[in-house]
């Protein structure tokens, strides 16, 4: 089996992206690989043009980045002891977009995401992120779906 020297994992901080975590954390402690914890700020709508009351756009922008830092902060105390080669990374952006530039930027030689498993209509309407890193990867791509989903 190939050493992956980096790998990616793209974290929402659902208990999909947990579990994917979880994943690539062990693999990266028997590979000795570098993890880049990565969690996309997907872009808002743009609401300037609209009234929304009581906040401005760029201030919603700014308490969207502080909130995506705190539960980083939060979600690396919690998942990460023991383990110190690795880094955080919030960007913002498509999240399949920036998967996949972030992942190429940092040199990975594996992504690792959780998927939820949608179907039907839900599937049709938002797509799957997975879907499309899978599709558009030039890397491996490990998709880990929780038990439940199975």
């Amino acid at each position: 089996m190939k050493n992956f020297a980096t790998i990616l994992v793209a974290v929402d901080f659902s208990d999909s992206s947990d579990n994917a975590f979880q994943m690539a954390l062990s693999m990266a402690e028997k590979f000795g690989s570098h993890l880049v914890v990565l969690h996309v700020i997907n872009e808002p709508i743009d609401l300037r043009g609209f009234y929304v009351p009581h906040i401005s756009y760029e201030k919603l922008e700014e308490e969207i980045a502080e909130g995506a830092e705190k539960m980083m902060e939060s979600f690396s105390r919690q998942h990460i002891v023991g383990f110190s080669d690795y880094e955080t990374m919030i960007v913002p952006g498509l999240p399949h977009e920036q998967i996949l530039q972030q992942a190429e930027d940092k040199g990975a030689e594996l992504i690792v995401m959780g998927t939820h498993g949608r179907s039907g209509l839900d599937h049709v309407l938002f797509g799957s992120t997975a879907e499309k890193v899978v599709r558009k990867s030039k890397l491996p791509v490990l998709t880990v779906r929780l038990e439940e989903d199975a």
